[in-house]
């Protein structure tokens, strides 16, 4: 009795240490907006970005290796098919994904991250309906032990069995349920697990939820293919959600700040400013105090901190000098801009395109793109994966136009961009030097009839 009640209390304070400091911001299989998922550099990237913790998931090799992917067949990630489940982890490691990382076990991910302890990581042990792998908790567990990973890791799953395996093997690690039906939740579960972690859809289906959840002592962890919705985040972290797991963690790190309050934290990272024109140095975010220094395209910054005002982020450069975020990029590389730096961009749809603010959808928005004019791009914000492009008329994201000019086999830009690895090229590129056709109107087969006649009997 005396053993299960100190247990009970470590689990207590373990996950009091855990939530204190508000919702949890997950990156679901890293930061896949920016970075292919799953690899070491979408983890860094989310880590980077602001995540508490990352979302991974494990399937067991032939030779019981724990191998992290989401898919038992690597084709979606290597371009083969290739079982994981029917493969020893020396052949797996062989495969390369978009960005050249070799897919992973768990053991070296572990590795890598061993010496970094604020990273953090949400496990989804993947199992069939048959609950196969039989000894997939052992080897997490295992796993787990060796690497001194405790209090580094929560556990979350499908499968209630494998849950209820890892309460017995690992009792203080927290233990969350992944459902897509409320169905699926009943006290036997409640009983040996610590949250629920349910979709977006089920909770603005039934708002009394997370109080429900709440009250049966249950942290309420949120999943969705969470966009940049303003809407949905508004509602969720305004209803006092303990964590959501995201495809972008920048964007709930932004959230978690906005709802605890904070102004002013920490960045320390090198970065690039990516503006066509020049930008005057700041002394002050607050006041309109210029220096007479100015920020050159392409030229390197260290970034300590951000301020957030009112009306927009600021980085700060220097002691006394800040500039606004929008046009420092923390994550591209110079190599991955240039061949479209001095491309023009179309509208390739039929109907305007909706411009921003901001890079950045909740910002509001601008102007339009019309169909079949160029624009210039005047700058470039975010990841290669999440490109916002600046235009006379405002941001727009890059996977909405279309870049034109790149014919000329010979010239510098194409040159440059069939140097680029295919994981950091842009593929939405005009193929030839002409416009989009003009939308034709659909006639109905009696009035074409008509129209024919009437030219071949001379009717007009």
């Amino acid at each position: 009795m005396k053993t299960s009640r100190l247990s009970f209390l470590a689990l207590f304070f373990s996950l009091i240490f855990i939530f204190e400091s508000g919702f949890l911001v997950i990156g679901h299989r890293g930061n896949p907006s920016k970075y292919p998922e799953e690899t070491i550099q979408s983890d860094d990237s989310a880590f980077d970005d602001g995540a508490d913790y990352v979302e991974l998931d494990l399937h067991v090799s032939k030779d019981n290796t724990l191998v992290v992917s989401h898919d038992r067949d690597l084709s979606r990630v290597v371009g083969s098919s290739v079982i994981v489940s029917q493969n020893n982890f020396s052949y797996l490691n062989t495969l390369k994904q978009a960005n050249g990382e070799s897919i992973i076990s768990l053991d070296q991910l572990f590795n890598y991250y061993k010496d970094k302890p604020k990273t953090k990581f949400l496990i989804e042990t993947k199992k069939t309906k048959h609950n196969s792998p039989k000894n997939m908790e052992e080897l997490l567990a295992a796993s787990i032990k060796k690497y001194h990973m405790q209090d580094r890791v929560m556990i979350h799953s499908f499968s209630a069995s494998s849950l209820k395996t890892m309460n017995e093997l690992l009792p203080d690690v927290p233990r969350i349920f992944i459902v897509g039906s409320l169905k699926r939740i009943n006290f036997e579960v409640l009983s040996y697990v610590n949250g629920i972690n349910i979709s977006s859809d089920l909770i603005t289906q039934n708002p009394k939820l997370i109080n429900q959840l709440h009250a049966l002592h249950q942290k309420v962890f949120v999943w969705a293919e969470m966009n940049e919705s303003p809407k949905l985040w508004n509602w969720l972290i305004n209803n006092d959600i303990d964590a959501v797991v995201t495809n972008f963690p920048a964007l709930g790190y932004k959230y978690k700040l906005a709802k605890s309050g904070t102004k002013k934290y920490d960045v320390n990272k090198d970065g690039m400013y990516f503006g066509r024109l020049p930008i005057t140095i700041s002394e002050n975010p607050y006041l309109s105090v210029k220096t007479s220094k100015e920020l050159k395209f392409l030229e390197p910054v260290h970034v300590s901190s951000a301020v957030i005002t009112s009306e927009q982020t600021f980085y700060q450069i220097g002691d006394k000098e800040f500039v606004p975020a929008d046009l420092v990029s923390l994550d591209l590389q110079p190599e991955w801009i240039l061949p479209y730096w001095n491309l023009s961009i179309i509208n390739p749809t039929q109907n305007p395109i909706f411009t921003y603010n901001k890079p950045d959808k909740q910002s509001g928005k601008k102007g339009q793109l019309l169909p079949r004019k160029h624009y210039r791009i005047l700058g470039v914000s975010g990841g290669v994966k999440e490109l916002w492009l600046l235009t006379d008329n405002g941001w727009i994201k890059s996977s909405k136009i279309l870049y034109y000019g790149l014919f000329d086999k010979k010239s510098f830009a194409y040159k440059n961009y069939k140097r680029l690895d295919p994981a950091y090229r842009q593929t939405n590129v005009a193929l030839f030097p002409y416009l989009p056709v003009e939308k034709v109107p659909i006639k109905s087969f009696w009035s074409t009839y008509s129209d024919v006649n009437a030219v071949i009997f001379n009717q007009r």
